[in-house]
């Protein structure tokens, strides 16, 4: 494969991370792994947390700086995601506020089937292993039901969401947009993104350095050590969450878009919802099958 074409390729691979982290459910990561570019993603994030890395730049050798971060890598990345996650937010804006129903159903059937498949990647079950899946669990609701609907649209806590949510993007089956739904914050970021309200998406850029800064050792070290009872956690809470993302939590919302779109008040969509999630759910479905075809058969 010559050189443009496989940054070609990895910019390809950027905007279905992108996409995938507009969508509350679907990890980045995962679609990392399933593309076969998560392990250069990790060891790139962890060579730009690296002292000695810095040092390289600090003693003006570029190449072996640019070449130790895979900068050729995470630069064509980046356009990806960039690209992506600016091309569907003005989408995702328009179907929030004019389906609200339809559009939260199928996140919800995304996230059950993530979880389905998740739960059936952890092997050698023991008595301790559902005690963990139960706490995340609790965890997410707890924390969801106490949430209120409208959080501070403070720039101190835009800055936190990105920190927080730019740590989960990096992990597969953990949706960084789905922190952002917990926080009450998507639909902001997602104008922010659509209607370029730069001094947001600076503020919330930052949030994001700063996480990746301050957690992804943290983060790669605590998966590296307690892998286990650590994914179990953060699928128990992502279960836990679900009722955060209720197609009906929000009636303001789906009365509004029963107004816009000239519905009869009260209209709840049930068979859309039904269609959307089952459709949600059969992306996952044939996300993990394409993963399944694509990994070589072990011996």
């Amino acid at each position: 494969m010559t050189g443009i074409l496989k940054n070609i390729v990895v910019a390809l691979k950027g905007f279905a991370m992108g996409a995938a982290n507009v969508i509350p459910g679907v990890s980045g990561g995962t679609i990392a792994l399933l593309t076969g570019i998560f392990n250069e993603l990790i060891e790139a994030l962890n060579s730009l947390m690296s002292v000695s890395t810095w040092k390289l730049l600090f003693k003006g050798d570029l190449k072996g700086f640019w070449k130790t971060i895979h900068g050729t890598f995470l630069l064509w990345l980046a356009i990806g995601v960039i690209l992506s996650v600016f091309s569907l937010a003005k989408l995702m804006e328009y179907v929030l506020a004019h389906h609200p129903v339809q559009t939260w159903a199928f996140f919800f059937g995304l996230i059950i089937v993530s979880a389905i498949f998740m739960l059936s990647d952890i092997k050698g079950w023991r008595g301790s292993d559902f005690f963990w899946l139960v706490l995340g669990v609790a965890l997410g609701a707890f924390i969801c039901l106490l949430s209120p609907t409208e959080t501070t649209s403070d720039l101190w806590f835009i800055a936190l969401c990105g920190a927080i949510a730019v740590c989960t993007m990096i992990l597969p089956g953990i949706s960084g947009s789905f922190i952002l739904v917990l926080f009450g914050k998507y639909e902001y970021i997602m104008k922010a993104v659509s209607e370029l309200n730069l001094p947001v998406l600076a503020v919330f850029a930052l949030g994001c350095v700063i996480g990746i800064v301050a957690f992804s050792k943290f983060l790669h070290w605590l998966i590296g050590k307690y892998e286990k009872p650590t994914l179990l956690v953060l699928i128990g809470f992502t279960i836990g969450a679900l009722v955060k993302v209720w197609p009906w939590a929000d009636k303001a919302a789906c009365e509004a878009a029963n107004v816009l779109n000239g519905v009869t008040a009260g209209t709840l969509h049930i068979g859309g919802a039904i269609t959307w999630a089952i459709l949600g759910g059969g992306l996952v479905l044939a996300l993990e099958l394409i993963s399944k075809k694509s990994t070589p058969a072990q011996d």
